[in-house]
């Protein structure tokens, strides 16, 4: 070979990158076996019976019969795109023990190793029905997730408990379901009683998706008033006291239901039950439904009303869900099933808006004061107009937070973002609410719009969706305006401020005050924190330990984390009184406060060199009469 030749045959090899001499092989080919949902009716009716008994250890013993079409591969599919959650957070893990059979006889399954939701079996010839046996093993201790039974009481959710066939669309599976409690439980659901034997309650068939939608709470200590027609309040305690409502207070949550329907125009349920319990024992939690919710505190709710302030929304925000999330509904987030991905581009409305009136509902019913909504509207506006993560990331990608953080812990929450389209999406529409007024001179409001999208088709429980062009239209036959760049501005876009126009153009201003609101002092001892976000910028918790830092705040820069711990103030042992002190005496000597504080297993003295005294929001009253959040707040007649 010439010279010439082999000079180029040597530079072409070492022009090869090293690792092109690796393996390199082809992806294994997937093709999906799994039937795509269709809206066809499915050939029989589904059993399930549920075992709930065993709440000393939290197990459920599941047995159900699926009627088939005929022989050939069947796939049964446990829930993973689950509502309310926008996110796929099924328990999965949780099931164990399944058994498939067919008259008597056991078949093989496998689990799809894509999609390990799926359980797939091959239905011999002349089979008419499979019969599925597992467990739900739920947690039993904290760290493993919410608890959902103790020996006094029990929150069943179908959607975790239960497998249904694939290829229909849930709508289109009727099921008839029964649940063995133990001795002496009283049970609540939306689900209505076809028949009772001894401790076992048969229900009325429903189809597969009113099932997934209609969870059910049971008790030893259980009571149940009407707030209004078809409207129950069902309450579960860990005991007897723990369930004694005053008539002034039941007459609080009577009022949410009239405020709710006034403010509304429709209802969009045939009949509505609070599932409710105030336990230290199970899980506290609050999730939407058509036509009930979950809704779990500690204890003293109703018992320590006062004291209890900080959980008064909760029905207010749950129920308004009846209207917004599960009625009206992103068209993007709705599916057949629970296989079918979910996206939430829309939250900043489902949430965003329930969150708005949640709060709203919450003073116009009593169940908050006037004042105390002004509080935690205060705090509300003041953590989004400090939250720093708003000059990198726009509201609209939070909506995608529940799929990519799936509701864990953050250690910069401020900087993150979380899933900001709740409370910011709130504070666009008090924004809203105050253009509405503005343009309208007084004589409309975001109740216009609420009685325009929600207030259809009177008792329709169905799902009606909508798009951002539907909320632009409905918005515009309120009160003609460019909604469109208004959304695109305060959701779509970055914004260093927060949406906070709303405060002055309804005759108040935000201050920060060295005494903090009823609101925040009760919010303070509920969650056993003090908050000096806008001092030294953290949070601090039980014996020390700081629960929140400020991105770029004074802890911030000097180091502090979540997980730190202040061990002294000022040379002397840390106690919350004993930093408040020391804020308030830098202020005056403009001296650096002096913390030691512990990091695993290392001890450092800093110095923080903040001397603006403590620091809590207020909202003030400006001029006088009644401005347009003071019309917002007050009761419908």
């Amino acid at each position: 070979m010439p010279l010439k030749s082999l000079a180029a045959l040597f530079l072409a090899a070492t022009a090869l990158p090293a690792f092109a001499q690796n393996s390199a092989p082809q992806p294994v080919p997937y093709a999906d076996p799994i039937p795509a949902a269709k809206d066809v009716p499915y050939p029989g009716t589904m059993t399930v019976a549920i075992d709930a008994t065993d709440t000393q250890r939290g197990i459920f013993r599941i047995k159900q019969t699926v009627p088939v079409a005929g022989p050939g591969p069947l796939t049964m599919l446990y829930p993973k795109w689950i509502p309310g959650a926008h996110s796929p957070s099924g328990q999965i893990a949780s099931v164990a023990g399944v058994v498939i059979t067919a008259n008597g006889k056991p078949l093989e399954w496998t689990r799809d190793p894509v999609d390990v939701y799926a359980f797939t079996v091959v239905v011999p010839a002349g089979v008419k029905s499979i019969d599925v046996a597992f467990q739900y093993l739920s947690a039993t201790a904290g760290p493993q997730g919410r608890i959902v039974a103790t020996p006094d009481m029990l929150n069943l959710q179908w959607i975790s408990q239960t497998l249904y066939p694939a290829g229909y669309f849930t709508r289109q599976i009727p099921v008839s379901a029964s649940v063995t409690y133990p001795e002496g439980f009283k049970a609540a659901t939306a689900l209505e009683v076809a028949s009772t034997s001894g401790n076992t309650v048969n229900y009325k068939t429903v189809s597969y998706e009113t099932l997934a939608d209609s969870p059910i709470y049971a008790g030893r200590y259980y009571r149940q008033e009407l707030l209004g027609p078809g409207v129950r309040l069902n309450v579960i305690g860990d005991a007897p006291k723990d369930i004694v409502i005053k008539p002034e207070v039941l007459q609080l949550h009577k009022n949410l239901y009239t405020q709710a329907v006034k403010t509304f125009g429709a209802q969009h349920y045939d009949h509505y039950d609070f599932l409710f319990s105030i336990s230290e024992k199970m899980g506290g939690n609050g999730l939407e439904h058509q036509r009930s919710s979950e809704n779990g505190v500690g204890i003293g709710y109703f018992t320590d009303w006062d004291a209890s302030l900080t959980d008064h929304d909760l029905l207010p925000h749950e129920y308004t869900h009846s209207w917004n999330g599960k009625y009206r509904r992103g068209a993007d987030a709705w599916t057949p099933d629970f296989r079918t991905p979910m996206r939430d581009s829309m939250l900043w409305v489902y949430e965003g808006q329930t969150q708005f009136w949640g709060h709203i509902l919450s003073a116009r019913s009593g169940m908050v004061s006037k004042e105390d909504a002004l509080g935690l509207l205060a705090n509300d506006a003041a953590v989004y107009d400090y939250r720093a993560g708003r000059n990198w990331r726009p509201v609209i990608d939070t909506t995608n937070d529940p799929i990519i953080a799936q509701r864990r812990p953050k250690p910069w929450l401020s900087w993150q973002r979380s899933e900001d389209y709740y409370v910011e999406g709130s504070l666009t529409w008090l924004d809203a609410n105050a253009i509405i007024a503005e343009k309208s001179g007084g004589t409309k409001s975001m109740d216009d719009f609420a009685r325009a999208f929600f207030g259809v088709r009177d008792r329709d429980w169905g799902q009606l969706t909508y798009d951002f062009d539907t909320v632009v239209e409905t918005l515009n036959s309120v009160v003609p305006y460019d909604w469109a760049t208004f959304l695109k501005e305060h959701i779509y876009s970055i914004r260093p401020r927060a949406p906070l126009d709303w405060i002055a153009k309804g005759g108040y201003r935000l201050d920060y005050t060295p005494e903090p609101t009823n609101f925040t002092k009760r919010a303070e001892k509920s969650r056993k924190a003090i908050d000096l976000s806008y001092s030294l910028g953290l949070s601090i918790g039980k014996e020390g330990a700081v629960s929140g830092v400020m991105w770029d705040g004074p802890a911030f820069d000097q180091g502090i984390t979540i997980g730190t711990t202040i061990v002294a103030v000022a040379g002397r042992a840390y106690s919350d009184d004993g930093i408040k002190a020391a804020i308030t005496e830098a202020a005056k000597t403009k001296a650096p406060v002096k913390l030691l504080i512990k990091q695993g297993d290392l001890y450092r003295p800093i110095e923080i060199a903040y001397f603006g005294g403590l620091r809590y929001p207020r909202l003030v009253k400006i001029g006088t009469g009644e401005g347009s959040l003071d019309a917002l707040l007050a009761p419908r007649k």
